[in-house]
């Protein structure tokens, strides 16, 4: 069972992005509840025809969205985003401050225009030296650290996801949220601006707060020095992949009882969680040889009663065979345009023990949404043939 708690229902907002970082931001606020219009130019968001690892940006991040076509080098184009703008509570937009002034809807013009328009721009990055580089995901992890701390010593990886871009689109619908509370005091819109830089480093501040402390670096994590007796990956006997922790005192003799390690469990000089750390050369081939001796189902049988963090290495594609995953509420059905469905997660948060409700999530094709949403916003079907760019059917 779900629930349909939309807090944001009654509220517009138009939404011209790209890529993941800003859609991400569109998408949140729909969840929420928002009615989310989507801008395309006339041949359609670039995205949507990405191939590859790119193939899933699109239909992850512009779930439920209307999608309008403008052509926005028009002056009827522009002409019609002003129009929407008269009605929307927030503006989305990811361009660069040059594209978007050259355009005419640089923040502060749209500030002073629309009084009470929320403006949230999903940039690079912040006010600064560096505000009009180009920045991508891969850029500011290698910028900030958070590329070196994930691979090992001189070989810099950015990690397995695009996490950043998705973490800047939820801090730039979190900022929204902040000024819709700001605007319910004092009536006014405001200019938000998020940084995929700045998000990064906020990611890797634990690294940045421990050298500031201790004034010594700490190594990428592959090589990190540990603070748990056991957290590592091992082999069972069946030549699986399991990753094992054993962060306390009382896990550490949990651990070695059901492995059947008494000697390691019984040690004196094994008694303390840093004697446990400081031993770990001699301690972990120890454990793995007992975990080689045991089958994978038979540990994770033995783990889960007993507390012992544990998982198995899994790839993406496998969650769609998990259980948890495949609960109630875990997954939701999209459709695409031409009748395709696929299944993506939900939000990762529950209200009073419910997901919310995830209905309404598919992907409109492109301008499928432009006649009904100028119509209402007065325009006639010729205004929209020239501000779309497109043939507007009969």
């Amino acid at each position: 069972m779900t629930t349909d708690i939309r807090p944001l229902a009654g509220l517009r907002v138009v939404e011209m992005t790209h890529m993941i970082m800003g859609p991400s931001c569109g998408m949140f606020l729909g969840m929420l509840g928002a009615e989310v219009i989507k801008i395309e130019p006339p041949e359609g968001d670039k995205t949507r025809a990405l191939t590859g690892m790119g193939r899933g940006f699109y239909p992850t991040f512009n779930r439920g969205k209307k999608s309008i076509t403008l052509d926005l080098k028009s002056d009827a184009g522009r002409d019609a985003l002003h129009r929407l703008l008269e009605t929307a509570d927030v503006f989305v937009e990811n361009f660069r401050d040059q594209s978007l002034a050259g355009m005419g809807f640089a923040p502060e013009v749209l500030r002073a225009r629309y009084p009470r328009l929320i403006v949230s721009s999903l940039k690079g990055f912040l006010k600064g030296p560096y505000e009009n580089r180009t920045a991508m995901d891969e850029v500011v992890q290698m910028m900030t650290g958070m590329a070196y701390m994930t691979g090992p010593t001189g070989r810099p990886l950015r990690i397995g996801s695009s996490a950043n871009d998705i973490m800047g689109g939820l801090f730039g619908a979190f900022a929204v949220l902040a000024a819709l509370l700001e605007r319910g005091k004092d009536g006014k819109g405001h200019v938000l601006r998020t940084g995929l830089f700045e998000n990064c480093l906020f990611l890797v501040a634990q690294h940045m707060v421990q050298f500031d402390i201790e004034g010594r670096e700490a190594p990428p994590m592959p090589e990190r020095e540990f603070s748990w007796p056991v957290y590592d990956i091992f082999e069972t006997s069946d030549g699986r992949q399991i990753f094992i922790g054993a962060v306390t005192e009382g896990q550490w003799v949990t651990l070695c009882n059901i492995l059947g390690l008494e000697s390691l469990r019984d040690d004196p000089g094994l008694q303390k969680r840093m004697d446990q750390i400081e031993a770990r050369d001699r301690t972990i081939p120890i454990v793995a040889e007992a975990v080689r001796a045991r089958a994978f189902d038979e540990l994770l049988q033995a783990f889960e009663p007993a507390g012992i963090p544990f998982s198995p290495i899994h790839r993406p594609a496998e969650m769609y065979d998990d259980p948890h995953v495949n609960r109630a509420g875990g997954l939701f059905t999209s459709t695409l345009p031409e009748g395709t469905t696929y299944r993506a997660p939900a939000m990762p948060f529950e209200i009073d023990d419910k997901p919310l409700c995830g209905d309404g999530l598919d992907i409109a094709a492109i301008g499928a949404d432009t006649r009904a949403v100028l119509s209402a916003a007065g325009l006639s079907d010729e205004d929209i043939a020239r501000a779309s760019g497109m043939e507007m059917p009969a």
